[in-house]
């Protein structure tokens, strides 16, 4: 089951109503928006290309992998911006930085990613690409 793509997260509202402005309703539709789509929305006032771009990141893990929004999100934000990205990570460093910024995010918590987490979305992500496991 897909996830919604709505609501986005609150620095992103300006970019949600260009999106739903244009009818773009799902993950699947927003990670196949170009370059060229992306700029013309940013054009039409209040997005901003640089967010739009960021959310497209996070639709093509969500849509690619079978990642949750949060979960895409998060590992935009340790660097990783693509299923390519991702199939050729050192799933300990991985684990280290999402780590780090899981505790710069939520204090001391529990981290909410496990190793086995991310050996799985690594898999998936070498699976997509036709690399074979480390």
């Amino acid at each position: 089951m897909n996830p919604p793509l709505y609501p986005l997260p609150r620095p992103f509202a300006r970019e949600q109503a260009q999106l739903q402005a244009r009818g773009i309703g799902s993950w699947e539709e927003l990670a196949a928006l170009t370059d060229a789509e992306l700029r013309q929305l940013a054009s039409r006032g209040g997005a901003l290309e640089r967010q739009l771009r960021k959310l497209r990141g996070q639709a093509q893990l969500v849509s690619e992998l079978a990642l949750q929004p949060h979960e895409a999100a998060l590992l935009l934000y340790a660097g990783i911006a693509s299923s390519q990205g991702l199939a050729v990570a050192s799933p300990q460093q991985l684990l280290t930085q999402l780590g780090r910024l899981e505790r710069s995010l939520l204090g001391m918590a529990p981290p909410r990613v496990d190793a086995a987490t991310v050996r799985r979305w690594i898999q998936r992500a070498q699976a997509r690409s036709g690399r074979s496991a480390n």
